[in-house]
């Protein structure tokens, strides 16, 4: 072993953890950018769109026993982005929605060829109908590294764990 081995050990070591670090914020972008386009809907082209921040075998899908059925399972970017797209505000759905992650933990396999995070959503909702929920729900989203090198999600699972109704800010408005 040579007086350089434990240096290019270190250096080995701390390229590896940078990578694992960029990864996870790489994670982090495209969730964050598929909650900004299920909030406000962007055709910026600049952007990645739905579509675009999915793999190509990519399932999204509601799980436990309050989404599974809701939701269903869906396979693929166009049929996610068909699904989802439903959903956007504004639509005769949802008139205003605004989503809030928390309590991430992800994980970035030693390889990089994948991550996995899981978070807490607070999902604020206003109905065409007329209403306002605030929803809580667990994501737990698989990721992989686009030939691009952008993250994607590969498997994305949703599972609602509380719905209570919320002052309806549509009256709050409409009195002022």
């Amino acid at each position: 072993m040579t007086s350089t081995q434990p240096a290019a050990d270190a250096l080995r070591s701390l390229a590896a953890r940078l990578q694992r670090l960029e990864a996870a914020q790489g994670v982090q972008n495209t969730l964050a950018r598929y909650m900004q386009l299920c909030d406000q809907p962007c055709v910026d082209r600049a952007f990645p769109q739905l579509p675009d921040l999915f793999t190509d075998d990519a399932v999204w899908e509601g799980v436990g026993p309050l989404y599974a059925g809701k939701f269903g399972r869906h396979v693929g970017p166009a049929a996610i982005a068909a699904f989802v797209g439903s959903y956007l505000a504004p639509s005769p759905h949802f008139k205003r929605n605004l989503h809030f992650l928390t309590s991430h933990q992800i994980t970035v396999a030693d390889d990089g060829a994948g991550a996995r995070g899981q978070w807490l959503m607070l999902q604020l909702s206003t109905y065409g109908a007329g209403g306002s929920e605030a929803i809580t729900a667990r994501l737990d989203v698989d990721f992989r590294p686009g030939p691009d090198g952008r993250w994607l999600i590969a498997h994305f699972r949703t599972e609602r764990l509380e719905c209570v109704p919320w002052n309806d800010v549509t009256a709050r408005e409409d009195a002022a």
